[in-house]
This record gives structure tokens, C-alpha cells and sequence, in this order.
């Protein structure tokens, strides 16, 4: 079961790839600032992963507009992330969790997911600008697509 609702959100340092280069996207660096979402997907280049994130790309504003920071995050290299990101037009960080240690903190791991062996579940978390965990949701079926309209509602 994912992390719960009113808990510290676990903090993170992890890779993110750019033009610039790598980069260190520290969760914790948010605090005070920002609300921050997480979005765990299972992987790049696949077509939910890629409708899903689409969709915020669209919608990114709206996050915006509300002083949150919006990262993807799955086990897949930076490397991968970054050409995912090029080839959909992504405008915001995806995070590299490629061992595996922050799916792990957050409790969203799949053992097993079509014979791919620890693969992030599909999840979404808003972190408040204090650091807690105030919206928490994670889906073993990883066609399943978060429920952007709550995770919305949790940033008003």
C-alpha cells in the first residue's frame, strides 16, 4: 500500500536529463516554496505512460497557476527520460529512479509487471509546501490513470 495521507513524504535526490546535462532534482528543495506532484510511471515508451503524460504537458498551467511542481518519475534511465521527453514534447522533469530506492520508499513497486521485474506502479502524490503527503493514490493495474481531477483538487 502506497504512502498515506498526512505522513512526511519520504525526501529524494534523483537524476533528471536535459540539454544541459544531468541534474539532481532534490524533493526537499520544494519545501517552502512549492506544492510538489509525483507521478510514478511504469515506463517510457509506452502508451498510456505517454497519454498520461501528455495530458499534463497539456495541462501544465493549471499546476502552475497554483505554484506546483509537477516530476515524472520511473525506473528508467535518464538517458530513456530524456528522449521520451524529446519525442513527446515534455516541459517538465522526469526523474530517474533506476534503483529502484524511492518507488521502494513510496511503496510502489511492482514485483512483477509482465515479467519486468520492479517497475513503478502507476501512482500520484501531492506533497504540501511542508513536506506531507496530502493526496496519495496508487493503482496495480497500470492501464489505470490517476485522478487528476482529486489531484487538483488537493493543490486549491
Amino acid at each position: 500500500m502506497a504512502i498515506a495521507t498526512g505522513t512526511k513524504a519520504p525526501d529524494f535526490t534523483l537524476k533528471s536529463k536535459n540539454d544541459e546535462g544531468l541534474a539532481d532534482i532534490t524533493l526537499s528543495s520544494n519545501f517552502g516554496s512549492s506544492a510538489t506532484v509525483l507521478l510514478f510511471f511504469p515506463l517510457a515508451f509506452t502508451s498510456v505512460c505517454q497519454d498520461e503524460l501528455c495530458g499534463i504537458r497539456d495541462s501544465l498551467a493549471e499546476y502552475s497557476n497554483v505554484d506546483a511542481v509537477v516530476y515524472g518519475i520511473s525506473v528508467d534511465s535518464p538517458f530513456s527520460q530524456e528522449a521520451f521527453a524529446k519525442a513527446n514534447g515534455l516541459n517538465f522533469p522526469l526523474l530517474s529512479d533506476f534503483n529502484k530506492e524511492v518507488s521502494k520508499a513510496y511503496d510502489v513497486l511492482f514485483e512483477d509487471l509482465l515479467g519486468f521485474k520492479g517497475v513503478s506502479k502507476r501512482s500520484a502524490f501531492v506533497i504540501s509546501r511542508d513536506g506531507e503527503v496530502v493526496y496519495s493514490e496508487s493503482s496495480d493495474d497500470p492501464k489505470q490513470l490517476p485522478d487528476f481531477a482529486a489531484i487538483k483538487a488537493a493543490l486549491a
